[in-house]
């Protein structure tokens, strides 16, 4: 029985039994969660980013890898990358559950967009440690 018929109204079930096997509903607070805290953690990241690059004025592209180079500023970037690319994983997880409704389908999406992200996120590590080693 697809779950489509079976949330479908009738016969003598009450509501929580034609919910029962629709899914679990106990996985979904770790997710809201993460996209909460990396939320916070892009926002204050993000600040101190935007901050430092007004701050900085328009540098020269030596001070700019001099900037890179400099050991906190380089963990405060790296930070950022995980926080942002982490948040970006959950939200369009979201977005492809919600609105991809074949399964092997969804399947391969859910795959093909966290290979895709992790690769992009593993290249702007490598290009911060190539410029600040």
């Amino acid at each position: 029985m697809s779950k489509l018929v079976k949330w479908n109204k009738g016969g003598l079930k009450s509501p929580m039994a034609r919910a029962r096997g629709l899914g679990s509903a106990k996985s979904g607070l770790d997710h809201w969660l993460m996209q909460r805290i990396t939320a916070v953690g892009n926002l204050i990241l993000g600040l101190w980013l935007l901050c430092s690059l007004i701050c900085n004025g328009a540098m020269s592209y030596t001070a700019a890898i001099l900037w890179v180079s400099e050991p906190v500023t380089a963990i405060l970037l790296i930070l950022f990358v995980i926080s942002s690319f982490y948040h970006a994983v959950l939200g369009s997880q979201v977005v492809i559950e919600d609105y991809i409704h074949h399964e092997g389908f969804k399947l391969l999406k859910l795959l093909g967009q966290r290979l895709v992200f992790f690769a992009m996120g593993v290249a702007c590590i490598f290009s911060v440690l190539q410029v600040a080693l």
